[in-house]
């Protein structure tokens, strides 16, 4: 076969046998009887209190936190640990989740890495205007995940729910 064709070909086959799927790597379906709830960190309470903070200075309600949040926020979070990126995948699984454990009606994610202050990340998210709007969406309960990876930076999945 002539190179020009042998290399294309070579190529696809390749992509075709070593390609995964996220859906293989992520966490274990989530259930109740499987979440784990870390104990909570200095930087989460400073997030959530940031966020309130910001709904009460917008004349909105401020959120309840709910600790099954936390829990799947930190599936996620340690998720994108162990692949070292920041991603939204599976956002579904994690929705359908709570929408089976806590009867949410309404779910959205801000995620975020290598900030080093509740101040920070949550500046971070207000200076943009979609991680803004979900901040100030129509949502009754949120909680956060901030893990740190083994070189100490952080990762963070901060779930919004409306029941």
């Amino acid at each position: 076969m002539k190179p020009r064709l042998f290399l294309p070909i070579l190529a696809l086959m390749t992509l075709f046998t070593m390609s995964c799927s996220s859906e293989d790597i992520e966490e274990q379906k989530l259930d109740a009887s499987t979440l784990i709830t870390p104990a909570t960190k200095t930087i989460e309470i400073g997030i959530l209190e940031l966020i309130n903070a910001h709904r009460i200075g917008m004349d909105l309600q401020p959120l309840h936190n709910l600790s099954v949040i936390k829990s799947v926020a930190f599936t996620h979070t340690d998720y994108m640990i162990s692949l070292n990126q920041v991603n939204h995948d599976n956002f579904y699984q994690r929705k359908a989740s709570l929408v089976n454990t806590v009867a949410a009606v309404r779910v959205a994610e801000n995620i975020a890495y290598s900030y080093t202050s509740a101040e920070t990340v949550v500046n971070a998210w207000l200076n943009s205007p979609g991680h803004r709007a979900t901040i100030e969406g129509d949502f009754t309960d949120f909680d956060i995940s901030a893990e740190k990876n083994s070189e100490g930076k952080w990762y963070f999945t901060n779930i919004f729910i409306k029941r």
